[in-house]
């Protein structure tokens, strides 16, 4: 039973924990990190990283996508983004980055207005195919407000993994009869009519996380991807304590193999990682993979060119991100994601650090460093 804490009289709260509190404890062996595999199987799909990218415009473009699938990673590419709405997607990026330099809040109002054109599929295929056509596998995120329309085109286009991610999801939802005039998402009916693996996100509690998991989901995003650009916290009054959010998600997959009787849930950390350490911390509370996007931000071939939001910076009446600058690092994506560094801050060389974490405690794959121990700070 989690820890509960009276925060007035009448009324209690849990004790929740962030990356930060934890540390990683030592075990009694150590071993070669030549001898330590960070690769990872999404069903039919392995990937030599344990990496998909933050679905955003800011670091994932056609070009990119394909980039950190040549590195071991799987690009998410945003199927209701830039690349969809206008033909000439860097000339739209251009405008956005040339406004920011200016005015940072002037550019969230130019990503709005860009963000109001209407998605075209021909656009969307396009992309697509650029994807498709370099052989790395091509996954897509899609709202849950838009899955039933974009879904058959996604299809078309050869999409392998599909994301169903919002900054809240949950497979219960309520709508007014005035909401959308359509009836709201049936994620188990929706899961179950494709024949591709779905991820859905983002969760932050194991009864949410459990419900996911029934609706045949292949992975379960934890996490609404925390960053130096999000507001939802401050907008929504919601937080997720990562470290404490991955654990109860973990606990809601093994729960859920023993119902199922064998059938295994990816959990993949999304947001709340500063650094390398803090991926390392998020595999070891029960993550298999980890969505990074303003990491990626930082590499010379992002799109956003020294700047990041998510896609949740184009809502268009609330913005829960804004358009923040990200300290550029010197380095290509390959630099870092594999290195090597240049600097000790924990931001380059992200997952040969994740490689000697395991390795200086002594485990040699992703499912065995789930088991490592961590002691709290206070």
């Amino acid at each position: 039973m989690r820890e509960q804490v009276e925060i007035g009289r009448g009324r209690s709260a849990h004790r929740s924990y962030t990356f930060d509190d934890l540390d990683i404890v030592p075990s009694r062996r150590t071993r070669s990190s030549s001898a330590v595999s960070t690769a990872w199987q999404l069903d039919a799909y392995r990937f030599e990283l344990p990496l998909l990218t933050h679905p955003t415009d800011a670091v994932v473009s056609p070009t990119t996508a394909v980039r950190v699938g040549e590195l071991g990673g799987l690009g998410v590419l945003n199927a209701e983004g830039l690349w969809a709405r206008h033909a000439e997607a860097d000339k739209a990026l251009a405008e956005i980055v040339g406004r920011a330099a200016d005015d940072p809040a002037a550019a969230l109002v130019e990503l709005q207005r860009l963000h109001a054109a209407p998605i075209q599929p021909d656009l969307l295929t396009e992309a697509l195919n650029q994807v498709r056509g370099a052989g790395v596998t091509l996954a897509a995120r899609v709202s849950p407000q838009h899955a039933r329309e974009l879904t058959p085109t996604l299809l078309a286009a050869g999409v392998e993994v599909l994301v169903v991610q919002g900054t809240i999801i949950s497979a219960e939802h309520v709508a007014s009869d005035s909401e959308d005039g359509e009836s709201p998402l049936d994620l188990e009916d929706f899961i179950d009519s494709l024949d591709i693996p779905v991820v859905a996100g983002g969760v932050g509690d194991y009864r949410t996380a459990m419900h996911l998991m029934r609706t045949g989901a292949a992975g379960v995003i934890v996490g609404y991807g925390q960053s130096c650009s999000t507001s939802t916290d401050a907008v929504l009054g919601i937080g997720v304590p990562m470290a404490t959010a991955l654990v109860d998600a973990a606990a809601a997959r093994r729960d859920y193999l023993d119902e199922t009787g064998g059938r295994y849930v990816h959990v993949i950390a999304d947001g709340g990682m500063a650094t390398s350490g803090d991926m390392a911390k998020a595999i070891a509370c029960g993550a298999d993979a980890v969505m990074l996007g303003e990491q990626l931000a930082a590499a010379d071939e992002a799109p956003g060119g020294g700047w990041y939001w998510t896609s949740a910076a184009a809502h268009p009446n609330l913005p829960r991100s804004g358009v923040v600058g990200v300290a550029q690092r010197g380095c290509d994506l390959a630099g870092v994601l594999r290195g090597p560094a240049p600097q000790s801050d924990g931001r380059v060389n992200l997952f040969g650090a994740l490689r000697r974490a395991m390795a200086k405690t002594g485990y040699s794959d992703l499912k065995e460093f789930q088991r490592v121990g961590l002691s709290v700070r206070r």
